[in-house]
C-alpha cells in the first residue's frame, strides 16, 4: 500500500491528483499539505480533488506540523480543526513528531485531541523507530524517512518492530535511482513495511509529484 505525501498545488498538478484517486485500492493514503499545514484560510483548489478521493474511498490526511513536540498543543489542535472544517479530512499525518519517550505525554495529548475532533486515521512520522509507546497512539507509524542510500546503508530495527503487523508500519524513502525503484518497493516489504512511498526526487522537496510506480505504471 502507498501513502503518497503529495505536497503539490493541484493547480500546478491536477493530474497527479486525479492519477491517485484512480489507484486507490492500492492507496493507503493522500497527505494534504496546502502551506505546511491547513494555512491560514482553505483554499477551493483543494476541494474538487479531495471530494474525488474521498468518493473513491481514499483516505485524506491532513498535514501536522509537530516540530519534534515544541510546538504549543493549541496551535496543533488549531490546525486539526482547521482541516476538518475546510477539507474534510478524515485524519492527520504528524510530521516531525517526537521519538523518544518524554515526547509521549505531549503525543497522547495531541492524538486525543484529534480523535475528539472526529479523525479517524492517525499517521505519526518520527522518521525513525521510536519509543514503542507511540505504537499504541496511532494507527500507523513511519518509521523510516530519508534518503535510499541511508536506507540501504545503515538501517536497521529494533525487536520490538519485527513483531508488528506490517499495515502498522510506514517507509518513505527518496532519492530511489529509476532503475531501483522496483527494487526499493521490494525492500521495504522485506523490512517489515506493509505502507511505503519510494521516489526518485531529491530535497529540499522529494514529495513534490507523484511516486513513479503506481498500480498500472511501470518504474
Amino acid at each position: 500500500m502507498l501513502l503518497v505525501p503529495l505536497y503539490v498545488h493541484p493547480a500546478e498538478d491536477p493530474a497527479a491528483w486525479q492519477r491517485l484517486a484512480e489507484a486507490a485500492d492500492d492507496v493507503y493514503g493522500v497527505v494534504l499539505n496546502a502551506a505546511d499545514g491547513p494555512g491560514t484560510a482553505p483554499d477551493s483548489a483543494f476541494t474538487g480533488p479531495v471530494e474525488a478521493l474521498r468518493s473513491a474511498g481514499v483516505r485524506v490526511l491532513g498535514y501536522v506540523d509537530l516540530d519534534y513536540g515544541a510546538r504549543p498543543l493549541d496551535e496543533v489542535v488549531r490546525d486539526i480543526d482547521r482541516h476538518r472544517a475546510w477539507y474534510g479530512t478524515d485524519g492527520c499525518f504528524f510530521d516531525r513528531a517526537p521519538a523518544d519517550r518524554t515526547g509521549l505525554p505531549f503525543v497522547r495529548q495531541v492524538t486525543r485531541a484529534a480523535r475528539k475532533a472526529g479523525t479517524t486515521t492517525l499517521v505519526l512520522n518520527p522518521g525513525v523507530h521510536p519509543a514503542p509507546g507511540y505504537l499504541r497512539l496511532a494507527d500507523l507509524v513511519v518509521t523510516f524517512e530519508g534518503h535510499w542510500t541511508t536506507y540501504v546503508s545503515t538501517f536497521s530495527r529494533p525487536g520490538w518492530a519485527d513483531r508488528q503487523p506490517p499495515e502498522r508500519l510506514c517507509h518513505l524513502v527518496y532519492g530511489v535511482p529509476g532503475a531501483l525503484l522496483a527494487l526499493a518497493l521490494r525492500t521495504t516489504g522485506d523490512r517489515g513495511a506493509g505502507v511505503c512511498c519510494v521516489v526518485e526526487r531529491e530535497l529540499p522537496n522529494p514529495w513534490a509529484a507523484l511516486p513513479p510506480v503506481l498500480p498500472g505504471k511501470t518504474p
